[in-house]
């Protein structure tokens, strides 16, 4: 389903920094949208994100039921997480577990350019399966946008690009 560059990836202290740019031909209050509302991360992240939306804000991370039945998630499916950037129609930042993820949106000419850069935490460990689906669900994102609908993600297979992820970074696992 890609056509889309691959992110970047980089040792930074014990773990991973994984970042991608697109450029997306809508408006940046659109993009918003589609990555903080529950209605539109149900096509494109595999969980929601439940709770008041602002800075400091502690949220729950539940994934979608489809991701828990296909990946046989046997530990508790809701994750607790926080704001830590809340800057509408900017900057959105979220920490949960160890691992932190900022979404950029900048107004360009023709739409809007976002930047997704996200922290993982210590050892990098699955750095280039996350890198890779995360690149997926970007994908993904790109199709709702263009086109209001998206395949299910639970169906996606990223191991094509885990292994150029993993060929980015040496030791990445």
């Amino acid at each position: 389903m890609t056509d889309q560059e691959l992110g970047t990836a980089r040792r930074e202290g014990d773990g991973y920094v994984v970042t991608f740019e697109r450029h997306l031909d809508h408006p940046r209050e659109k993009v918003w949208r589609a990555i903080t509302e529950s209605e539109h991360l149900a096509h494109w992240m595999p969980c929601d994100i439940v709770g008041e939306r602002k800075a400091g804000a502690e949220i729950e991370l539940p994934f979608w039921p489809a991701h828990v039945k296909r990946y046989g998630l046997d530990m508790t499916p809701v994750l607790p997480g926080v704001i830590k950037v809340w800057d509408p129609p900017a900057v959105f930042e979220w920490a949960w577990s160890t691992d932190l993820l900022r979404w950029e949106l900048d107004e360009v000419d023709s739409g809007t350019r976002l930047r997704f850069t996200t922290w993982l935490g210590p050892d990098g460990k699955g750095a280039a399966n996350t890198a890779a689906g995360y690149h997926v669900c970007l994908d993904h994102l790109i199709e709702l946008l263009d086109t209001g609908t998206a395949p299910p993600l639970v169906e996606a297979d990223p191991s094509a690009l885990e292994a150029q992820y993993r060929a980015l970074v040496p030791g990445a696992d």
